[in-house]
């Protein structure tokens, strides 16, 4: 079984991709190619997606019993220990100096401050 979810990717390559896949909803693609072919479609999806992102997933003999591949997403797959996770980089920068109204000691425990 082979997913292919397409966000803000042109119109042609979702016509494309139909006709090999189904088209379930927009921008959903699933369907049963070969190895080869899914592969071949991965690669024109690539090439094509323009500033698009696009992500698949597919079964696979592993431990999850699939695997999948991201192009121009924020979040990438990583291995972990032999499964494969999502990381997800934080948006919101950590403050480097506290808000105000802190009382002195609070400021001195969270952001490491000096003597009295």
């Amino acid at each position: 079984m082979t997913v292919i979810v397409l966000t803000h990717c042109p119109v042609g390559l979702r016509g494309f991709l139909t006709r090999w896949l189904l088209e379930i909803s927009p921008g959903v693609f699933l369907g049963s190619p070969s190895a080869r072919v899914r592969d071949a479609l991965w690669d024109e999806v690539r090439q094509h997606a323009g500033n698009g992102r696009a992500l698949l997933a597919y079964a696979t003999d592993t431990e999850q019993g699939y695997t999948f591949r991201t192009h121009d997403h924020t979040w990438h797959p990583i291995d972990h220990e032999g499964l494969t996770l999502i990381f997800r980089p934080t948006d919101r920068p950590t403050p480097s100096t506290p808000p105000r109204g802190w009382s002195k000691a609070s400021k001195r425990r969270r952001f490491g401050g000096g003597g009295t």
